[in-house]
């Protein structure tokens, strides 16, 4: 069976646990978040195809939205699910796995016993498979962050946006075995074409409240300073790829406990 098929078969899957999103228009400026939808009807999974070739059909794509998700207020308004702990906050982590950064963040995610999603690039998980099914055996959960990272996406052409989320989408199913349900994309960058390409692969998009630019490495106490600020309710973006992320390690190592100490719950988005 194709990667596109299992990819089809396993939306047909997801259609039936009742994901909820809202219709959307042109993508705009932060506004508040839009009201609560009504989870999408159930739908039975579609049928074996009585052969690897066989074409199976593809379920209805989401409704696609007009901005991003920055807080969990706002995903748990679009995704229905038990209510996150009023001092809640989410770690998310971009642009792996890498073989150096990708271990070193796991292992103080167990000491610490924080779950996180990861945000993988197609063409990081190629090559590192094994880092990719490690963090997923960890028990954390993973995103689709395109398949080579396009920081002027918002400005290609549908076709090529699609593409990009659809052969990431690929790539991390037939690696871990779990298919992604949010997109996040380079930079935060939308459009109508990036919003449209997640819904036709009924991901939801998520951007960020606390960015600390650990991609810059401004320093260790920056990041450190930054992150600190976090607030109940807020999705944190960290890096474990895309260059030394040395300096996001090592603020990790003073956040998390001095979070948790303020009573801080650090969830994972799934």
């Amino acid at each position: 069976m194709t990667g596109l098929s299992r990819r089809r078969l396993l939306g047909a899957g997801l259609a039936a646990t009742g994901t909820a999103l809202v219709a959307g228009g042109s993508a705009g400026p932060r506004r508040q978040p839009p009201a609560p939808a009504l989870a999408l009807a159930a739908r039975p999974v579609a049928a074996p195809a009585p052969s690897p070739s066989a074409a199976l059909p593809s379920p209805s794509p989401l409704a696609p939205l007009d901005r991003p998700v920055f807080t969990l207020e706002e995903y748990r308004r679009l995704v229905p699910g038990p209510a996150f702990p009023s001092n809640a906050v989410a770690l998310t982590i971009d642009d792996g796995p890498h073989p150096v950064w990708t271990p070193k963040v796991l292992r103080l995610l167990e000491r610490y016993h924080v779950p996180a999603l990861f945000c993988l690039i197609g063409n990081q998980v190629l090559g590192h498979e094994n880092v990719a099914r490690d963090l997923v055996a960890a028990g954390h959960h993973v995103a689709n962050h395109t398949w080579s990272h396009p920081a002027k996406i918002a400005h290609l052409a549908p076709d090529r946006v699609q593409q990009e989320i659809d052969r990431a989408q690929d790539k991390i199913y037939d690696t871990t075995g779990k298919l992604p349900t949010i997109f996040r994309s380079p930079g935060g960058a939308v459009s109508p074409a990036v919003f449209a390409a997640a819904a036709q692969a009924r991901m939801v998009p998520i951007n960020w409240t606390n960015d600390p630019r650990d991609w810059t490495r401004p320093g260790t106490r920056s990041i450190t300073d930054r992150l600190l600020a976090a607030r109940p309710g807020q999705i944190l973006l960290c890096h474990d790829g895309g260059g030394d992320r040395a300096q996001t390690c090592a603020a990790l190592e003073t956040v998390i406990p001095a979070l948790q100490a303020r009573g801080y719950h650090f969830v994972a988005l799934t």
